[in-house]
């Protein structure tokens, strides 16, 4: 395929004029070039080249999930920004550097002090350095099984670019599962990517305008199941949330103006009301509140982190370019974040920190004269990706927020390793010690281990992780920052009713045209579920005997509008609105 896409190259370059030569002067942006956007209907994007998906259930990594290698394209124009993104990489994992000139990237890492110890140079071909969107992502089969990369065909003429996943899977020997020919040709992008490690994602609809009818690509017009079907066969992605595009993204990524923290917080950009798209921002973020819950059941948490303007005060809507801070990207242990200038970017740094303690939360500047990376439509998640680990330790637990003191509060977590899993431990300390006190955990049922923990009376808040071992002997923390990164248990006397309160979530989805839930988290004794509609008149009573899962009202045709459902029990009354449709 290397070959056919070589002489495509060469018979199209007359065409694309200097800009299809990455080694030359000029940058490619990351969104189309005008003599790209001349090639789109002529460039063949669909090859011979095919794998069928992965014969069993696959699961997509999350991004703060240990990785084992850092991958980056060499573009001589950016040098100073990838070397301070490889200084942070070679610290914590392997890096893999594509470039034709070896020994002058070597030189130059060298001569500023860079140990190429974790480098690994890859002499390919390549065309930009926008290699998040063309790089492929990590897949493990039954969890934490066999390690494969999946490659999405790529929506720009770049065809170097595009082989970049085959050649990192040939470099390491890797299972590749490419969706490029047949009714599998889906074409997609990294930036326009998110997932939660547990088979959830999300992206904006730039996903269902490229494989529509009438694309540019020359891919089989796809349905948006279609698209959801080939993107669980390959991925495991089994909730594929997509939102409408954002009017001043001109490249429609998610990257640029969202990032997944953990599998229940989303940090979103935020403007002043009103301005550029802060408005689709909030109605995206709606949407998602209104009509999805998190993998364990609640509401997503939504933490909003402002938007810088330039330093003249435009935003996109009057001519500045996209700034954001939520273009960050996570190495285990650090975290890369695009800085604009000091006094916008000190308070985002202090927030990341706040919001991720433990972590090593580096900025670094895409918004210089000398090189200026954001004015080409992307900051730092953009120019890199990761390969995760082969052997993952992998720990799912739902952060506990809040347990009121002299109470039980129960721990649990899934934790899996293809060689099993020997021991699990809580550790936890009240706010102000220095040392850790470890609680045991033990397996409860299939790969979840738990612990009972006593909350202290008249204590401080609780820092808490988990470590777990495999029977292989490694061990991981979760958080990875651990022991120097935690959760906060905050345990203020709650009253009962405070407590019930953010123990019931939902509705969802709202509004909706038939079926609603909630989520009854921990809530002790038997509920009664009433309905009622805006005049006040009973519709429907329930009673709910055990409190705890999801709870599922079917509405009848005939109520619309405005509905009230009010959860009575030992902790008193709790109202929910619902809109039927």
């Amino acid at each position: 395929m290397k070959r056919y896409y070589v002489t495509m190259l060469l018979i199209i370059v007359g065409l694309f004029s200097s800009t299809a030569i990455s080694q030359s002067t000029d940058v490619l942006p990351k969104g189309l070039t005008e003599a790209e956007k001349g090639l789109l209907t002529d460039f063949r994007f669909t090859s011979a080249q095919r794998t069928p998906p992965p014969t069993g259930p696959v699961r997509t990594m999350a991004e703060w999930e240990e990785v084992e290698y850092l991958v980056v394209t060499w573009e001589p124009n950016f040098e100073n920004i990838l070397r301070q993104i490889v200084a942070v990489g070679v610290e914590e994992c392997q890096v893999i550097i594509t470039t034709q000139n070896q020994a002058s990237v070597q030189s130059y890492l060298q001569s500023n002090g860079i140990d190429l110890t974790n480098v690994t140079f890859m002499n390919e071909n390549w065309d930009s350095i926008w290699i998040r969107d063309y790089a492929g992502n990590t897949v493990y089969s039954d969890d934490v099984g066999e390690r494969a990369l999946v490659d999405w065909i790529y929506n720009r003429p770049r065809p170097n670019d595009d082989v970049m996943p085959s050649s990192h899977a040939s470099l390491l020997g890797l299972p590749i599962y490419i969706t490029n020919s047949g009714t599998n040709d889906l074409v997609n992008t990294g930036g326009n990517f998110m997932s939660d490690g547990l088979g959830n994602a999300f992206a904006s609809e730039l996903i269902l305008d490229e494989n529509d009818a009438g694309n540019p690509y020359g891919v089989t017009a796809k349905s948006e199941a279609e698209i959801d079907a080939i993107m669980e066969a390959y991925m495991g992605i089994d909730s594929y949330i997509k939102m409408p595009v954002l009017p001043f993204d001109a490249i429609h990524h998610i990257d640029m103006h969202m990032k997944l923290l953990d599998e229940e917080t989303l940090l979103v950009s935020e403007y002043p009301e009103g301005v550029a798209d802060g408005p689709q921002i909030q109605a995206n973020i709606d949407y998602v509140l209104n009509n999805f819950v998190s993998p364990f059941g609640t509401p997503y948490d939504v933490k909003w982190i402002p938007a810088p303007p330039s330093s003249s005060g435009n935003y996109p809507d009057s001519g500045g370019s996209y700034r954001t801070f939520t273009n960050a990207i996570f190495i285990n242990k650090s975290v890369l974040v695009p800085t604009y200038r000091p006094e916008v970017d000190d308070p985002a740094l202090a927030q990341w920190e706040a919001m991720l303690p433990g972590y090593n939360i580096v900025g670094i500047d895409v918004d210089n004269p000398g090189e200026n990376l954001i004015s080409l439509f992307g900051a730092i998640h953009c120019i890199t990706h990761t390969i995760g680990v082969s052997d993952p330790l992998w720990i799912v637990h739902q952060k506990i927020t809040e347990a009121n003191e002299g109470t039980t509060v129960p721990v649990a977590a899934t934790i899996k390793h293809n060689s099993g899993i020997a021991e699990a431990s809580m550790f936890w300390r009240e706010v102000g010690q220095t040392d850790y006190a470890e609680v045991p955990m033990s397996l409860d049922t299939g790969d979840t281990w738990a612990v009972d923990f006593s909350v202290p009376v008249d204590s401080e808040d609780i820092e808490y992780y988990i470590r777990a071992e495999a029977n292989s002997g490694k061990t991981i923390n979760r958080p990875i920052v651990a022991p120097e990164g935690y959760w906060t248990m905050n345990t203020e006397s709650f009253s009962v009713t405070d407590w019930a309160e953010q123990h019931i979530s939902g509705a969802y989805p709202n509004p909706t045209t038939g079926k609603v839930n909630f989520e009854l988290n921990q809530i002790n004794g038997p509920v009664t579920v009433r309905v009622s509609n805006i005049l006040g008149q009973q519709l429907a009573e329930y009673p709910v005997e055990t409190a705890n899962g999801t709870f599922t009202i079917t509405l009848q045709d005939d109520w619309k509008g405005t509905l009230f459902v009010q959860f009575s029990g030992a902790f008193g009354s709790i109202t929910k609105k619902v809109i039927k449709l």
